[in-house]
Parts: structure tokens; sequence; C-alpha cells
């Protein structure tokens, strides 16, 4: 049983920063990239930034430059600082784990509301 739990959200006003955390647990054999998408009200899932378990990175245009993704790969948890929020950045956040063996897992979600 593996578990995938995201923590951090909230209600922050523009310009302010969040830094959101997920945990992966249970039995993964191996993990080979970890990552955030998110998803606005009418709008399909995006990929926000992943992090490979080598430590290279992938960012949306929309975030480069503002959000910045890191791992700690002996606790199975990757984090997600996000500096300069927009009110384009509310979404409902969700962390991604890309094994080697068996499909993703997800988390169950956590909401990032930017708004004054």
């Amino acid at each position: 049983q593996v578990q995938v739990v995201e923590s951090g959200g909230g209600l922050v006003q523009p310009g302010g920063s969040l830094r959101l955390s997920c945990a992966a647990s249970g039995t993964i054999f191996a993990i080979l990239a970890m990552g955030w998408y998110r998803q606005a009200p009418g709008k399909q899932r995006e990929l926000v930034a992943s992090i490979t378990r080598g430590g290279s990175t992938d960012y949306a245009h929309s975030v480069k430059g503002r959000f910045t993704i890191s791992r700690d790969n002996a606790k199975s948890t990757v984090f997600l600082q996000m500096n300069s929020l927009k009110p384009e950045d509310t979404a409902v956040y969700y962390c991604n784990v890309v094994p080697l063996i068996s499909n993703d897992y997800w988390g169950q979600g956590t909401q990032v509301t930017v708004s004054s």
C-alpha cells in the first residue's frame, strides 16, 4: 500500500510565498521522479515542476524563476517553494510519484489560493 500525502497549501496574498511538501510512504521499489501538477477550476491538470532521482528539474514556463522544486530521496519527499505568487497560481496542487515499476501514484491534492 502506497500513500502520497501533501501539505502546505493555503490562502496567501499576491506576491507572497508558500512551501508545499509531499511525502510518499509504503512499498515502493524505487522512485524515478516526483513532481507537482495543478488544476484550476474549468482547466486541465498541468505540470508545474518535476525532479528526477538524479536531481534534473523541469518547470512550466509560467512558474520559472518563481518556483523551486527539491527532493529528499532518502525520505521520498518532494518540496515546492512558491514565491511571488499570482492570482493565476490559484489551483489544487497534486503531488505525483513516478515509480520504476507500476503506475504513477497521486496525492489527494492541496488547495492554493492567491487573493487579496
